[in-house]
């Protein structure tokens, strides 16, 4: 069987303030129609087959009242990065189905073109299937983004796929302009597609202490005791990232891309490319009045007016008991913002 493995732990801290520790980012109403941008990509997984979503023990309330019976939820012990979240599904789904595919996606992407998507998936499971192929879904660069890894396009197929040479991590602004004109590249939107038995053979050869940690929570499935093992190992693994640990050494990836008007939704000012702007502003939530502003992001509380006068390219975000204003262009910093709160010992605003 075919299942979309959503990976839904992050705290999502650019963010901030809407995104906080009781509700992190997946759970913002930014996908399309307004829906939490967990559910779209619920939504979209449960076309490709079952859905599982892998989350932290202190989000799984809120994720399982977001989603209710549309998924299957797995719990993680701890946080260690998408290796070790990737790899607990596939021990789960090996040991419930020995030939299940794995088609993993990040949960707080926006995806404005879902169709096109879900043929590119299914295309690429189809691949997976047949070849036991590891299959990346790349995204045609539509400018040259310092923010994003890139992946080096090797020699074509005939059906449209492309081998993978190298992932290349956020080039510096001559670098991507240079890549992005040449063609051969893509954005890694960091959705990979595998049979479960492959994405384990490879951590095994690849990451050989997360494979002995995996490898025992299955052997521990059938005893009803993986939950319980999982807590005692799985602290123990170092935080790796699933393009490093294993996408990055494997040397038959191939990639099926598009456009798909696909946004990792990674700071505040990328609102402006997903949300259609009145009178020159981007506006969600609570109302907004702008006096010789230009350029304005503005999110508040429904209900909640915000008024910007004389400021251009400003982002005004208002949730709760907090506030937040930052130029456009220094959206990115808000985490650093946030590291600032805690280390003031304001941690309750988080």
């Amino acid at each position: 069987m075919r299942y979309g493995v959503i990976l839904a732990g992050g705290g999502g801290t650019r963010l901030w303030p809407a995104s906080r520790r009781a509700r992190p980012k997946p759970l913002l109403p930014l996908g399309v129609g307004g829906r939490s941008l967990l559910a779209a990509t619920v939504a979209r997984a449960a076309r490709l087959g079952g859905v599982v979503i892998v989350t932290a023990a202190d989000q799984a309330d809120v994720v399982r009242a977001e989603v209710g019976d549309a998924a299957d939820i797995l719990i993680e012990p701890v946080g260690r990065n998408t290796a070790a979240a990737v790899g607990l599904a596939a021990v789960h789904l090996a040991a419930r189905d020995p030939d299940a595919v794995l088609c993993v996606l990040p949960a707080d992407h926006h995806v404005a073109r879902e169709d096109e998507l879900v043929a590119a998936l299914s295309r690429a499971l189809d691949i997976a299937q047949a070849e036991t192929k590891l299959v990346s879904v790349g995204i045609v660069p539509t400018r040259a983004e310092t923010g994003f890894g890139y992946l080096e396009l090797g020699g074509a197929r005939g059906d449209g796929v492309r081998a993978v040479r190298r992932f290349i991590e956020k080039p510096d602004a001559a670098r991507a302009a240079t890549m992005v004109a040449s063609g051969e590249y893509l954005w890694n939107a960091g959705i990979f597609v595998a049979p479960a038995a492959r994405f384990l053979a490879d951590i095994r050869r690849h990451m050989p202490e997360h494979g002995r940690v995996l490898d025992a929570i299955g052997a521990a499935i059938a005893g009803g005791t993986a939950d319980a093992r999982a807590a005692e190992l799985y602290p123990s693994l170092p935080s790796t990232s699933i393009d490093y640990g294993v996408l990055e050494r494997t040397t038959d990836l191939l990639c099926v891309s598009g456009e798909f008007g696909w946004n990792d939704v990674g700071a505040w000012s990328a609102l402006a490319e997903i949300v259609p702007p009145e009178d020159g502003a981007v506006r969600v939530g609570g109302p907004l009045v702008a006096l010789g502003a230009k350029g304005t992001i503005s999110v508040s509380d429904p209900g909640t007016l915000v008024a910007v006068i004389g400021l251009d390219d400003v982002v005004v975000v208002q949730s709760g008991d907090a506030v937040l204003v930052v130029p456009r262009a220094r959206a990115q910093e808000v985490r650093d913002a946030v590291a600032a709160i805690e280390r003031a010992g304001l941690g309750r605003y988080l």
